[in-house]
């Protein structure tokens, strides 16, 4: 249903229509802010990405094909875009802050809670902002993103293997920073998610 609808979307856009650009960035905005953020772990530089993504979107549509799932290439020209800006300034990046549409709760834990949790949370950015830019890539992918090995693969343009690879050694790297099992890591990651 929602390829479906990201197809006419994308066939319109192809026609001209502005309108339909507006509703693909509605649409698919939190997907590409939050890959942007985890990869830079710079709030006014994945803003600004967010909009470059669906600048170039407007740019290229004629060469997209509708028949094909648009996640991937949206996904695809954030971490390129993430990528170049990432050279260009040669730098440590700041942490990532809080992706708040990720915390979605029925009922308020207590503020103690609150504060734990954000302060584990944020020593679990803390390590995988340490990371390589590419396992840091395929680390948001696939824990914060929720994408299958192969769907990152594809993603990439890089084997499975390959990001299986980059998967083993990152969370080998954030086991021995954090000096905690994946268990753990992965209890942390689903209670603030």
């Amino acid at each position: 249903m929602s390829e479906a609808v990201d197809r006419e979307l994308v066939l319109r856009l192809q026609e001209g229509d502005l309108d339909s650009l507006g509703d693909l960035y509605d649409r698919h905005r939190h997907l590409v802010y939050r890959t942007a953020l985890a990869i830079t772990g710079d709030p006014e530089m994945a803003s600004d990405l967010l909009q470059e993504v669906f600048l170039r979107l407007n740019r290229f549509a004629g060469h997209i094909d509708p028949e094909r799932p648009l996640q991937p290439w949206l996904y695809r020209m954030t971490a390129n875009l993430s990528y170049t800006w990432l050279k260009k300034r040669n730098r440590w990046l700041r942490l990532v802050r809080d992706i708040t549409d990720r915390f979605v709760v029925d009922k308020r834990p207590s503020p103690h809670v609150l504060a734990e949790r954000d302060e584990t949370w944020q020593w679990i950015r803390q390590a995988i902002m340490t990371l390589p830019v590419q396992q840091r890539l395929v680390v948001t992918l696939y824990y914060i993103n929720d994408l299958s090995v192969q769907e990152i693969s594809e993603i990439l343009e890089v084997p499975a293997g390959t990001v299986k690879s980059r998967l083993y050694y990152a969370r080998k790297q954030l086991k021995k920073l954090l000096d905690v099992n994946e268990e753990a890591l992965l209890k942390v990651y689903y209670e603030t998610s």
